[in-house]
């Protein structure tokens, strides 16, 4: 999926043709949905609907459906509209999704459109491979998490946390100073390799944040993770919903909505899983809508991000326990899903996020340094 850090290979789902199906994609007045900047700018939404469900399918790639609740988002956008959303490689991670781009220029089966982890997304617009469009919301997303010019915006996102299994653990952490105490021994998992997995990445940057280390300076969460290994804590074991249902993983450090899913979904089955945000090493990451500059869909994609940004499509999110970039914006004006955002987990604060120069370093320093720390 997106929290991927490093390319894996791609399993498609139709056979290449080599034809792009944008000729479906004008309104009324002429006006080529390719280029449309905004649904205005193509004649209104009800003409953008109109090309959209003309078009008829929607090309998406990596979108699990159990990943903060993209299964009732496609679910309700084909419902809505009519259309097909095509979801190639579920598992796929963000540069699969660009490299999909890249390769497949002007065929049917490239993607209309992407979720890129925010460092990629950042990356495919240097690359000039994404289309300016700015929803009808445009204003409700922090300027913060968007680009000025439409080429990507904050979707969703959340905090690393730390789960716990309440029934195998006497009492469950809440802090990283805490996951190095003695009864914890074994227990400490994390969804996946640093180097490759975008939340055990994000956790070595909370251990860093909680252990004097800054978003310059992730070295601090290597010599975390280090002395995890040293006394005995560090649980290899690749953090996953089985590893965890299975009682592999009884603490396990991942986002936020991961954890909180976890615990929706293990309820009545012997797991009892606790969830905290850790007050002494909060790290937050968004993720990033984009569409493809060369879409064979590009009305359907237009309107995709019109019912990702509607507060349907923002709620849709919030009950799969990730933090929709537009929340701060329907709290106000009141059309939050409140009592789905009673139930993410609590934070203090407002979130601060890493520049692509410091990403690149904390990346390059972590494959530099994470064997070497758990070794």
């Amino acid at each position: 999926m997106a929290a991927g850090l490093t390319a894996a290979a791609l399993a498609l789902t139709a056979c290449g043709s080599s034809s792009s199906s944008t000729g479906s994609a004008s309104a009324g007045g002429g006006k080529n949905a390719a280029t449309a900047t905004s649904a205005t700018d193509f004649g209104g939404i009800t003409a953008l609907i109109a090309a959209a469900k003309k078009e008829g399918t929607l090309n998406a790639i990596a979108l699990p459906p159990d990943w903060a609740n993209y299964g009732a988002l496609t679910s309700a956008f084909e419902k809505k509209y009519g259309i097909k959303v095509a979801d190639e490689n579920p598992d796929g991670a963000s540069q699969d999704e660009i490299t999909a781009i890249t390769s497949r220029k002007g065929q049917s089966r490239a993607p209309d459109v992407v979720d890129l982890g925010n460092s990629f997304a950042l990356k495919a617009a240097a690359q000039g491979i994404l289309a300016p469009y700015k929803v009808a919301s445009w204003d409700d997303i922090p300027d913060a998490q968007k680009d000025a010019g439409g080429l990507r915006y904050d979707d969703y996102g959340g905090y690393v946390s730390i789960g716990c299994d309440a029934k195998a653990v006497k009492v469950c952490p809440t802090t990283f100073a805490d996951l190095l105490k003695p009864e914890y021994k074994g227990k400490v998992a994390m969804n996946g390799d640093p180097t490759k997995s975008g939340s055990a990445f994000g956790g070595v940057f909370a251990a860093a944040l909680a252990n004097g280390g800054s978003l310059d300076d992730i070295q601090p969460g290597l010599d975390f993770f280090h002395k995890l290994k040293a006394n005995g804590n560090f649980n290899p074991v690749e953090s996953t919903p089985a590893t965890v249902e299975k009682g592999e993983t009884p603490i396990s450090i991942d986002w936020d909505y991961l954890n909180a899913g976890y615990a929706k979904e293990f309820a009545g089955k012997g797991v009892d899983w606790k969830v905290t945000v850790p007050a002494d090493g909060q790290y937050a990451q968004y993720y990033s809508q984009a569409i493809n500059k060369y879409a064979p869909h590009p009305a359907a994609a237009r309107l995709w991000e019109e019912f990702l940004y509607s507060a349907e499509g923002q709620n849709l999110w919030l009950q799969g326990f990730s933090r929709p970039a537009e929340m701060p914006a329907m709290t106000q004006n009141g059309t939050v899903d409140k009592a789905a955002a009673a139930k993410l987990p609590a934070v203090t604060g407002s979130p601060t996020f890493p520049t692509t120069a410091q990403v690149d370093a904390a990346q390059q320093a972590v494959v530099a340094g994470w064997a070497k720390a758990v070794s």
